[in-house]
């Protein structure tokens, strides 16, 4: 019988990746690279961006990119996947957050192999202030490293307790 760890996997895993790769095609189906369609008036947009390199486009410009993001995106794939194994199985908040990110990881890193590039097309701003456009992957490893820190906070509040 799995352990909670493996069915939190299992099943959150291939949805937020089916989900990524879905929205990404559908917004390179449906739009021309660089339209926007406005969501929320003067805060945010989808529009439809390619980037070639990594987090706020690091790296678009070098030669080396494309093979040194895949190697990197393998890299943490492998180690995600191998501490994952190493997580007791009561961790569940662990377990959760390490799902966002892996999702995510590999999301962005089908992306690379494929198209050689990211498709971006979340796009906030306000005032001025433009945040680099994203997409569901991105936004899974954001909330994945949210749930690992939360997570990390309630476990040493536990551990306090037990002390006690």
């Amino acid at each position: 019988m799995l352990s909670l760890k493996y069915k939190i996997l299992f099943t959150m895993f291939p949805c937020l990746l089916v989900l990524d790769q879905a929205t990404k095609a559908y917004v390179a189906r449906t739009m021309e690279l660089y339209h926007s369609i406005p969501v929320v008036e003067n805060f945010f947009n989808f529009t439809y961006l390619r980037n070639k390199g990594a987090a706020f486009s690091l790296f678009a410009q070098s030669g080396f990119r494309l093979h040194f993001l895949i190697s990197v995106s393998l890299i943490a794939v492998i180690g995600i996947i191998y501490y994952y194994r190493k997580i007791r199985p009561d961790e569940t908040h662990t377990a959760v957050g390490l799902t966002f990110i892996l999702a995510g990881a590999v999301g962005n890193l089908m992306d690379r192999v494929r198209l050689g590039e990211v498709v971006d097309f979340l796009d906030a701003h306000w005032s001025g202030y433009h945040w680099p456009a994203f997409n569901l992957a991105d936004s899974a490893i954001f909330a994945g490293v949210f749930i690992l820190v939360v997570g990390m906070f309630i476990e040493e509040r536990r551990l306090k307790v037990l002390k006690h």
